[in-house]
């Protein structure tokens, strides 16, 4: 089976996996039931579909699959839009691609002048693969360590004893990276290094493992962080993206808090600090 018909086999399962007859609105087929949600031929109903052709499709030997099809697996699935959107990604035909190991990013001017205007927060430019392109003194308090360009925001994430540490919803926040990253290898299934990287997290940490095979996907999005930094006690922050349309594997990372916020009013002292601590 060719690798992306593969991804594509396992989201289906995995989808189905987690939604029961009930759930779905049916009555479950009688027999004997040796999987935890819907029976292949249960979502075939539901879809619309062939028994035979929807199990041509998830064991990957339906060479084209048409977006009717995939909207009403979608449907019957109860897909999201980002998961209806990476059923999609996974089910397209397979292209020809410029390299496996893209070129080195570079940050984008517009997101880095943007950056200068948000001293006053904690900020960092994000590309593809979690790597971090630019980030300012304040995110080095907030997070404690020196995040600079070409270092691995998911390194520091899983790998580093501090981010459990600060980071208070840690699991949260962490469970939603898993499922951006796994959106991110069904758009670049070709991107060697994105392949190493996932394969040297899942190794090293078994929450990673685990919720990589749960097959969760998200896109970034807005999620609140809380820290527990050890100086001034607990901060709230909100995460805003803002992206940029012509480097679109390029966000402009920003931690917001609510004006006159206990949060707001500790960042001009730990700017001060950072600052004095800077060679």
């Amino acid at each position: 089976m060719p690798a992306d018909r593969t991804a594509l086999g396992a989201f289906l399962r995995s989808r189905r996996d987690r939604l029961s007859p009930a759930r779905a609105g049916m009555t479950a087929f009688p027999g004997p039931r040796r999987v935890p949600g819907l029976r292949r031929e249960e979502l075939a109903v539901l879809a619309g579909l062939s028994p035979d052709y929807y199990s041509r499709v998830e064991q990957g030997r339906q060479a084209n699959i048409s977006v009717e099809v995939l909207d009403a697996l979608a449907r019957a699935l109860r897909l999201d839009d980002v998961e209806r959107a990476h059923l999609h990604q996974l089910a397209a035909p397979p292209r020809r691609r410029a390299s496996p190991s893209p070129a080195a990013q570079r940050p984008d001017p517009g997101l880095l002048r943007m950056m200068t205007t948000l001293e006053h927060v904690p900020v960092l430019l994000l590309g593809r693969s979690g790597e971090i392109l630019a980030s300012n003194h304040l995110l080095r308090a907030v997070l404690g360590r020196p995040l600079v360009g070409g270092s691995s925001l998911l390194r520091y994430l899983f790998l580093d004893p501090l981010a459990r540490e600060r980071i208070v919803n840690w699991e949260h926040f962490a469970q939603a990276s898993v499922g951006a990253l796994r959106r991110e290898s069904g758009l670049h299934p070709d991107d060697r290094r994105l392949q190493l990287l996932v394969a040297e997290l899942r190794s090293a940490d078994s929450d990673v493992a685990r919720w990589w095979d749960d097959q969760g996907v998200r896109d970034y999005s807005s999620v609140a962080k809380v820290i527990d930094h050890p100086a001034v006690g607990r901060l709230q922050f909100d995460i805003e993206i803002v992206g940029a349309p012509h480097e679109p594997d390029q966000r402009l990372i920003v931690y917001t808090s609510e004006p006159d916020s206990p949060t707001a009013r500790l960042m001009p002292m730990l700017a001060s600090w950072e600052s004095a601590a800077a060679p």
